[in-house]
């Protein structure tokens, strides 16, 4: 260990799971192939939709989409998928 890395403190479970780690005890629960597949399907794009958004919320967006370097449709479609699945909230939540 060097002196820049410091010693991370595991709880009991944690423990447990990385011996069954290190004693080679752990599988994958899916192969490579299955997460690929996966994650294909969820990104797939297979419906178009047509939206009336402001000239000052699609300004705002594209600006966002700039400075992440990705197309302003692509940010959107994140945006909708994220909320859609529980991972983006309200902020009065």
């Amino acid at each position: 260990m060097t002196k820049k890395q410091k010693k991370i403190i595991l709880d009991d479970y944690e423990n447990e799971i990385l011996e069954a780690y290190e004693n080679g005890n752990l599988k994958p629960a899916k192969s490579r192939t299955d997460y690929r597949l996966i994650a294909q399907n969820t990104m797939k794009k297979n419906r178009k939709v047509n939206i009336r958004i402001s000239d000052n919320d699609l300004s705002a967006l594209q600006r966002k989409a700039a400075r992440e370097g990705i197309p302003y449709q692509t940010l959107i479609g994140s945006i909708l998928h994220k909320y859609a699945s529980g991972l983006l909230k309200d902020v009065g939540e």
